[in-house]
């Protein structure tokens, strides 16, 4: 029990390390949850406001603390329902972390980290299907909402129906929670971009002079 426990708390500290926090303050002098418009911190974040090559490095470190979690757990020897609530602690940890006022991220990377060890052939194929999303949309969240009810499916093909599996519908109910604000804009997004449209006539039409009679 007791090396269950010490498996969250480390799983917990190893996913509040808020890499993209660091890296934005280090690189432009701001935090990044104030400079993006979606307020998170995570990757795609960084990607947009700093630059490609901070955004990969914030994407490694997220998805490492995830599958360090993961393998810590396994690697104490402890049953598998402990190894999951220390791969769940380490998504709490990005999503809370305690450093910096309990606002994180998302978590997505931090659970690719975490499938990589619990289900490597399951994650692998969810980001390929991550890949071909991202290249049809341009949209990291729109990415995100497509390729989440396959992983639950590439678990259940690869790892059948147990713990595991379970646990990836556990954690895609819990990004969807996360993301509720988000869902709820991206459903209104379409009305809005319409309602910036109505500007083109209206303002741009001139009277015609009255002839004179």
């Amino acid at each position: 029990m007791w090396l269950g426990i010490a498996s969250i708390i480390i799983g917990f500290l190893l996913g509040s390390f808020p890499a993209a926090y660091i890296v934005t303050k280090w690189r432009k002098g701001v935090d990044i949850r104030q400079v993006d418009p979606t307020g998170n911190m995570g990757a795609g974040a960084v990607l947009r406001q700093v630059g490609r090559w901070e955004g990969a490095l914030v994407a490694v470190a997220d998805i490492g603390k995830g599958a360090a979690a993961v393998a810590i757990a396994q690697a104490i020897g402890i049953a598998q329902p402990w190894v999951l609530a220390a791969g769940f602690a380490a998504i709490l940890g990005h999503s809370y972390p305690p450093w910096i006022g309990f606002r994180g991220g998302q978590g997505v990377d931090t659970i690719i980290g975490v499938f990589l060890v619990l289900a490597p052939k399951a994650m692998a194929c969810t980001l390929g299907v991550m890949g071909l999303a991202l290249l049809l949309t341009r949209h990291i969240f729109t990415m995100t909402c497509i390729a989440a009810p396959f992983l639950a499916l590439f678990v259940w093909l690869f790892n059948g129906i147990g713990m595991v599996f379970y646990f990836s519908l556990f954690i895609i109910a819990f990004v969807l929670f996360r993301s509720r604000r988000r869902l709820v804009e991206f459903r209104l997004k379409p009305k809005k971009s319409g309602e910036k449209q109505k500007f083109k006539p209206a303002q741009q039409r001139t009277e015609r002079p009255q002839p004179m009679k």
